[in-house]
């Protein structure tokens, strides 16, 4: 069987596990679907969010343990000396509970009110069923995520505030002049702070599905502009133009994209 990517479509996690498995030259094939309705698909391999990989007969559900997964095999997605490795794995973990989900949190307090572009970002590549029931549970799904993710003024607020955070302590890390975060080549640490940065600066790179910067709120276009403007934000934005371009990994692999099939 070819491996197989279980997705949502703008999903910035989703995003940092395909870019490992692009990295990393594994044939798969990628199912995406909408929120809510992606747990059809995730939960009979035991996970509840995205991503989930199937390969080999076993499933992985966190975006870490597939890099670990694929680093395993091959990938190299990790610094080879200890110390280094360690860095990037503590790295990758900050990123992962604490940019990933405060830019998640802020994004939606932007658009959960904005019911055609969500659709827009939502459903790419989900099954024709999907794509048709979507709009009429729409509506449940933005109350489910504003409950779910605590969506508030304040909590938006709040979350905007350790974003900026975390883009200050990437920016002193990079002020020594390091090429990378973790060492001198391009590894984990950094396209898992791209990826996870990406809701945030609306990379034109990304492989998922992002709005467009002209499609979102005046308020959160002139946000995305002052984060692509700092030593952090035009990090990110470098590495999907050095390390996600349109002669990246994929095409080398022939990589699959399937949405009809649970």
């Amino acid at each position: 069987m070819i491996p197989r990517l279980i997705t949502m479509p703008h999903s910035h996690y989703c995003e940092k596990a395909r870019w490992a498995l692009d990295l990393s030259g594994i044939a798969y094939v990628e199912h995406a679907h909408p929120p809510l309705l992606h747990m059809l698909a995730t939960k009979p391999r035991g996970g509840r969010s995205v991503p989930v990989f199937e390969h080999d007969g076993k499933n992985y559900t966190d975006s870490t343990d597939i890099l670990l997964r694929l680093d395993a095999l091959g990938a190299n997605l990790y610094p080879l000396d200890p110390e280094r490795r360690r860095d990037a794995l503590a790295l990758e973990d900050d990123f992962d509970t604490v940019l990933g989900p405060h830019a998640r949190r802020w994004v939606y307090a932007q658009l959960l009110a904005h019911s055609r572009l969500l659709l827009k970002v939502m459903t790419p590549g989900a099954s024709t069923l999907e794509r048709i029931a979507y709009p009429a549970i729409l509506p449940f799904v933005k109350r489910l995520i504003r409950k779910s993710l605590r969506i508030t003024p304040a909590s938006a607020e709040r979350s905007l505030g350790l974003v900026h955070q975390t883009f200050t302590q990437v920016e002193q890390r990079l002020s020594d002049g390091r090429p990378y975060l973790a060492g001198e080549r391009f590894t984990a640490a950094d396209f898992t702070f791209a990826s996870l940065a990406a809701p945030v600066l609306l990379p034109p790179r990304y492989r998922g599905c992002m709005p467009g910067l002209d499609e979102v709120p005046q308020t959160m276009r002139e946000e995305v502009l002052r984060l692509r403007a700092t030593v952090a934000g035009r990090f990110a934005l470098r590495m999907f133009e050095q390390h996600r371009g349109a002669s990246s990994q994929p095409e080398k692999h022939a990589s699959q994209r399937a949405s009809d099939s649970p």
